[in-house]
């Protein structure tokens, strides 16, 4: 029998968890999301390189996600457009700020929360500092989250995931996963944000322990050079490669709805393409594969880009809660 409030943790990165997130902030739902730590790029990359402090830019997009404080929240979104702050966000500086000052990015990230109002709560996965390190078959090593922005290709078999040093789970991210009722596992780069947070050393084994069912929202549109080709199946097939095939999927969310044609044809510009799906092999596979129109409708922040359609993941998500 379920909690009155039904305990969510998502798990993922980047801007991938950001339109679940925000559906989940007014549902009566507890949600925790549990934000990977391997981020290098942009005013992140530039904060980990120069203070050496965690980097602040996913964790900072999951507590503007879940903020109540309309004007708190529009503050740490802001960017400084110039001068020797340019491409910082605010947010970011905040988090690195209290960090430089505590020596201790939990007690930024409650700062944070209290200030931005937030419905639930945002943890670190880890609190290693490391490096996302990919390693090809031909034994070509790619280093670094941002390194995935260059033009590469990844050939078959895909690339073995780690993080250097090691990254060990901490025990509020692991606990949080043994008390949920539902794990969703976000869409978002899978490379890049993805793998970062499912090879942390715990995460497959805290997945693997749970009776919660463990669901994947596949992306909506492939990565040029690192999904070219790929469908929905292959997606959810490296998901659980990342964690080490200890843990099996309960249900996949895709798809079935193609994006407007002009949307298109810009990704088709930049090398990406629509997720296909295909009902006879998705039918084989031991998850229940669940598919829906999840494609954003077209708004003035959503115009230029393909984004799900956060509540309608939400309600699938509660659906299968229900369901128990």
């Amino acid at each position: 029998m379920h909690k009155t409030e039904p305990s969510i943790v998502v798990i993922g990165g980047g801007t991938g968890p950001v339109s679940v997130l925000s559906a989940l902030k007014d549902a009566s739902v507890a949600v925790t999301a549990l934000v990977g730590m391997a981020d290098s790029g942009g005013s992140t990359g530039m904060l980990r390189d120069e203070l050496g402090v965690l980097p602040p830019g996913d964790v900072r997009k999951a507590l503007v996600a879940l903020a109540r404080a309309p004007q708190m929240r529009d503050l740490f979104t802001y960017r400084f457009d110039s001068g020797s702050l340019a491409g910082h966000s605010f947010g970011n500086l905040f988090l690195t700020a209290v960090e430089k000052m505590s020596d201790n990015f939990v007690e930024a990230v409650e700062l944070a929360s209290s200030l931005l109002n937030i419905h639930g709560r945002v943890l670190p996965i880890t609190l290693d500092k490391v490096t996302l390190v990919l390693k090809e078959q031909n034994g070509h090593i790619i280093r670094g989250e941002a390194a995935l922005d260059k033009d590469i290709r990844f050939s078959t078999p895909r690339p073995a995931v780690r993080l250097e040093p090691v990254a060990h789970i901490t025990p509020e991210a692991a606990v949080a996963i043994a008390k949920a009722d539902a794990i969703l596992i976000a869409p978002g780069s899978l490379y890049g944000s993805l793998a970062a947070v499912l090879v942390v050393d715990g995460v497959a084994e805290a997945l693997s322990t749970t009776q919660a069912p463990k669901i994947f929202v596949c992306n909506l549109v492939t990565e040029q050079g690192q999904t070219d080709d790929f469908a929905v199946h292959d997606f959810a097939d490296e998901i659980e490669r990342f964690l080490d095939h200890k843990v099996k999927l309960d249900y996949v969310l895709y798809n079935t709805h193609k994006p407007e044609h002009a949307l298109l044809k810009r990704y088709a510009e930049e090398g990406r393409t629509w997720v296909p799906y295909h009902p006879d092999v998705l039918s084989t596979k031991h998850y229940t594969a669940i598919g829906d129109n999840f494609v954003a409708p077209p708004t003035d922040n959503h115009r230029t880009f393909i984004r799900h359609n956060g509540q309608v993941v939400a309600n699938h998500i509660l659906k299968i809660i229900k369901q128990g």
